[in-house]
Formats: C-alpha cells, sequence, structure tokens
C-alpha cells in the first residue's frame, strides 16, 4: 500500500491483533475501516471511538488549499474533514468508507484533544498515546 501524502510504502505495524499503515517518511497513519475502533475497543476507548467517528463523519468538508488526497485502497480522492481545536486536526477519509488518514501527529494530537472533553480511564488513554508514540516516533 502507497502513502497518500509521498507514495513511499508503508510500513504494517500490529498491535493487539490491529494492523496499522504506516509511513516511515511522513509519519502519517492509516486505519482500514474497522481498525481505529478495534483500537480503542481493546483499551476501553470505545466511547472516544464513537464520539470521534460521529465528528469527522457528520461534519461539513473543510475548506483548506492543502491537496486532497487519494485513498490507498481505491484511489478516489477523499474527503477532508476538520476536527478538534486549536489546533485543528485535518483528518482525509475516505468517501467509499475504506478508511482514515492521520497526518504525523494527529491521531496522538486528536485523542489528547477528547480525553478533555470525555471522561474516562486515564490508564488507558496514556498506553493509546504512548503506544501510538512509540510507534509511530512522533
Amino acid at each position: 500500500m502507497r502513502c497518500p501524502v509521498d507514495k513511499s510504502d508503508l510500513i504494517v505495524v500490529e498491535y493487539n491483533k490491529i494492523e496499522l499503515d504506516h509511513c516511515t517518511q511522513c509519519h502519517g497513519v492509516w486505519f482500514d475501516a474497522g481498525e481505529l475502533e478495534l483500537l480503542f475497543k481493546s483499551l476501553d476507548l470505545e466511547s472516544y471511538y464513537q464520539f470521534m467517528r460521529d465528528i469527522i463523519l457528520d461534519s461539513d468538508e473543510a475548506k483548506t488549499s492543502e491537496k486532497r488526497r487519494k485513498c490507498p485502497i481505491c484511489s478516489s480522492r477523499m474527503w477532508k474533514k476538520s476536527i478538534g481545536e486549536q489546533p485543528v486536526a485535518l483528518i482525509d477519509v475516505c468517501r467509499h468508507g475504506h478508511g482514515f488518514w492521520f497526518d504525523g501527529g494527529e491521531v496522538i494530537q486528536v485523542i489528547k484533544q477528547l480525553a478533555e472533553k470525555l471522561t474516562s480511564k486515564q490508564d488507558s488513554q496514556h498506553r493509546v498515546i504512548d503506544f501510538l508514540g512509540e510507534v509511530i516516533k512522533v
């Protein structure tokens, strides 16, 4: 699979039987449909995922000058969705439901912002952030 940003090959990183596709050049991460949910569920953070998914899917497409990227699965142009608050994360979403692309650092940024809005297990939040920081090296 190719990175939608720089076209380099993505490497597969497995965690709790969940495969993340990671770009070692730009540090972006591709989550196939269902993988992001599995990651959050495995860490008892399902409410975080539901909240984040609803925000991403229900929001209007972001107005940005950033080039629209192609889905690494189907090659169709993805939607750009902005989530979070200062700073806003600009997530690329496959319009056919194949998955989500997070630029380097955006997954951790989004999790930290969601943690401020939702009450959940503090330890679980830190496990997600530590894991992603270790694997993605951001």
